[in-house]
């Protein structure tokens, strides 16, 4: 880990200022100096430091995607991501880690596990070194109750192993589920509180009972752990804010009531909508069966509708709102997570430098390293990007990685930058 200070760079901070030009000293594996200076100009020191001359690109902090699904194959189904051998899933998890980090992503946090360790196995394995990949929060397993989404039992096979989610039968089963998964280290608890149409069930379906979240929520945080929800429907939004979920997935159809809610608890609570699924299985999944016409008939138009609408109310009140969520579909591939910055900024009514910050700010608070992490700022953790272009002007050139000249994890290289005069890079290079 050598010392690093980029030099003549347009410094995006994270904290929501315009950029500047300035410095960025990297000691260990935090920023320990930032400067304001003049274009090519040098104010901090030099000796014993690598220099990485920027040429005027723009260095931020890494990006942070809020509800990420490492299990998910890429493949047009949950039966196929469900079905995928335990070894081969893990490797899959270890290979879409490495995929992350290579777009930028330096943080993610898991949404959900197709079995109930790969999560807890991936991260833990990335933070001693065994695997390249993104700080991570483990998920469990999606919790779901008969009938629910995730229920993927056979009336002629007793093999409750073979669901897609962890089926559970009243308070009792979800206490014994829960303190399961907590025993297995995972950093979230999530449940299923809505439906899904894709799976056959209404959006607006909401099957699980107050007394089973209650049992859920007081496992998880008489631990220390959070809880997260798919949330679709109304009633599910207010049952996460009833029982203190922290984090709110989807959210579609908040009503008023849902939105005060949210607001009065804003500073509880974080919502990762996943508008890229509902957007792309509305208009760009015919390739796999379901034509626009079909998604209309399923009703994905009009959820997009009203979500869009939802959202563009949560984020006037105030509401964080962040990017991500469930990517690693056929038709919403891994890898492709900086799309939704674009669609924050075309549907959802946020400015580039709004859906930068719910990226990188917010991020830092929902990794639970609010304090040190998604800005660059004296003292705060190195995970940073260099740019060859300026994402407030162009929020699409994220999702380019040739223009990621660098990206740095914890002080340390993933892509190193090619230094002027010479043909190779820094540290390992990434295909």
């Amino acid at each position: 880990m050598a010392d690093v200070l980029f030099s003549n760079v347009r410094i995006l901070d994270g904290s929501g200022a315009a950029p500047y030009a300035g410095e960025v000293l990297v000691q260990g594996n935090r920023i320990r100096r930032v400067a304001r200076a003049s274009a090519g100009a040098r104010t901090l020191p030099v000796a014993g430091v690598t220099v990485v001359d920027g040429a005027g690109a723009t260095l931020m902090p890494g990006m942070v995607e809020a509800h990420t699904h490492f299990s998910w194959n890429d493949q047009p189904g949950l039966n196929a991501i469900q079905r995928m051998p335990t070894e081969e899933h893990i490797l899959w998890c270890a290979h879409i880690a490495e995929r992350y980090l290579n777009a930028g992503w330096t943080s993610c946090v898991g949404a959900a596990t197709a079995k109930p360790r790969l999560d807890v196995v991936i991260r833990n394995a990335i933070q001693s070194g065994q695997i390249v990949g993104p700080r991570y929060l483990a998920a469990s397993q999606e919790i779901t109750v008969p009938g629910g989404l995730g229920d993927e039992t056979l009336p002629h096979l007793p093999y409750p192993e073979f669901s897609f989610g962890a089926v559970v039968n009243g308070p009792a089963e979800m206490r014994k589920r829960v303190r399961m998964f907590l025993k297995y280290g995972v950093d979230t608890i999530k449940l299923n509180l809505s439906g899904e149409y894709i799976a056959g069930l209404p959006a607006e379906f909401t099957p699980m009972t107050d007394e089973e979240i209650a049992v859920a929520a007081a496992e998880a945080h008489m631990r220390g752990r959070r809880l997260a929800a798919h949330a679709r429907s109304t009633e599910s939004i207010k049952q996460c804010v009833r029982h203190g979920i922290e984090l709110v997935y989807h959210a579609s159809f908040a009503d008023e009531e849902a939105l005060d809610m949210l607001e009065a608890n804003k500073h509880k609570h974080f919502v990762a909508p996943g508008i890229a699924w509902l957007i792309n299985t509305s208009y760009h999944a015919a390739e796999w069966g379901i034509t626009p016409e079909v998604a209309k008939n399923m009703g994905y138009h009009r959820e997009l509708e009203i979500a869009c609408e939802s959202l563009r109310k949560m984020h006037k009140r105030g509401i964080r709102i962040l990017p991500g969520g469930d990517y690693g579909f056929a038709w919403i591939k891994h890898g492709t997570n900086a799309k939704d910055l674009e669609y924050f900024v075309k549907y959802l009514g946020f400015t580039p430098m709004e859906a930068l910050l719910a990226a990188t700010k917010y991020g830092g608070e929902i990794m639970l390293h609010g304090s040190d992490l998604g800005q660059v700022r004296d003292g705060f953790l190195a995970d940073l990007l260099l740019v060859d272009g300026d994402p407030v002007a162009d929020i699409t050139c994220l999702q380019d990685r040739s223009k990621l000249l660098a990206i740095m994890k914890d002080g340390v290289f993933h892509k190193a930058p090619i230094l002027r005069g010479q043909r190779e890079r820094l540290n390992l290079s990434v295909a």
